[in-house]
């Protein structure tokens, strides 16, 4: 396989991470909530997964059922998370930024805790090659794309369906919309709200762990997990808020995350120390660009939900 279309397969893997953590942000975001707990959010589906698996890793369960109770495991960890940021901004009507940048610094925490206390033999070394299949065994950048970059995608797809073809999906967007008006022909605001952050926050934590344990497998991976949780946020920008655009979206962004090591490899090209980290701002400044595009065209549909941030009080209706 050449060097070039080794790199695109190395941005489509390297681009789920940021697909699973934007499409998990934009469910909640339909819902009225900016999310900034998803990079913490990520980082606690990591350390699950991998708790999960340091349990389990000597046992003589089959493969498919290690992979499976691993992806459960990331699941429902960043799924709690997810419900605790809940409570605070719906329930308890938390101010929503300052919810998230806490949830964030805590995931991260706990994330490090938990992660420095495991056996990395036995949660990386043997899993990873579980979760990479069908193309285990390559020695090129198609060993990356696993089982769980394709369901990064189909979860994608699915969401994208559910938000706008569905009566649920329409439910959803009307509560971000306008919450009073949704309340107001008997939506019950409070449990989409409720459901749709858990199961973004849950999607955005398989993020964490896919990087982790697949496309790293790395025990030091889980240093990095928090910087992409916060471009995963940016990412949601670029997608206009739409599920399946995060599919483009996110190999743009990992093939512009990863143009600096790529191009340092090209024989003649030689990048100083001060170029790379620029040339590692690329996804945001993509991103500033397509926001400012879509601010111009102020397409209703290109836009965030009008709710966004703003706390509901249903006696104010």
């Amino acid at each position: 396989m050449n060097s070039w279309l080794n790199f695109l397969i190395d941005s489509l893997a390297f681009g789920a991470v940021f697909m699973y953590g934007s499409t998990g942000e934009i469910l909640t975001e339909k819902a009225g909530h900016l999310n900034l707990g998803i990079p913490g959010i990520m980082c606690m589906g990591g350390a699950g997964g991998c708790l999960v698996l340091n349990m389990i890793g000597k046992s003589t369960l089959p493969p498919f059922m290690i992979v499976i109770l691993g992806i459960l495991g990331a699941f429902a960890v960043a799924m709690l998370m997810g419900m605790l940021y809940s409570v605070l901004t719906v329930t308890l009507r938390a101010n929503q930024n300052v919810t998230g940048l806490a949830m964030t610094t805590f995931g991260v925490g706990l994330m490090k805790i938990i992660i420095s206390k495991l056996d990395s033999t036995v949660y990386l070394v043997v899993p990873k090659h579980y979760y990479r299949w069908p193309f285990d065994g390559r020695n090129d950048a198609l060993q990356l794309m696993g089982v769980m970059f394709f369901m990064a995608v189909i979860i994608a797809v699915v969401s994208s369906w559910v938000l706008y073809r569905t009566k649920v999906g329409l439910h959803l967007r009307a509560v971000g919309e306008n919450p009073a008006t949704a309340d107001a022909v008997g939506i019950n605001v409070t449990k989409y709200k409720y459901v749709a952050t858990a199961i973004g926050s849950g999607i955005a934590g398989l993020g964490g762990f896919y990087y982790i344990i697949d496309y790293m497998a790395s025990q030091e991976a889980y240093l990095s997990v928090e910087a992409f949780g916060w471009l995963s946020i940016a990412l949601v920008i670029f997608a206009l808020w739409r599920p399946h655009m995060t599919i483009i979206g996110s190999t743009v962004f990992g093939f512009l995350f990863s143009c600096s090591s790529f191009i340092a490899n090209i024989d003649g090209v030689n990048l100083t120390m001060a170029a790379k980290p620029i040339m590692k701002m690329l996804p945001y400044v993509v991103t500033i660009i397509v926001l400012i595009i879509s601010s111009i065209r102020n397409k209703r549909e290109n836009q965030p939900p009008a709710s966004l941030g703003l706390p509901y009080f249903r006696e104010e209706r």
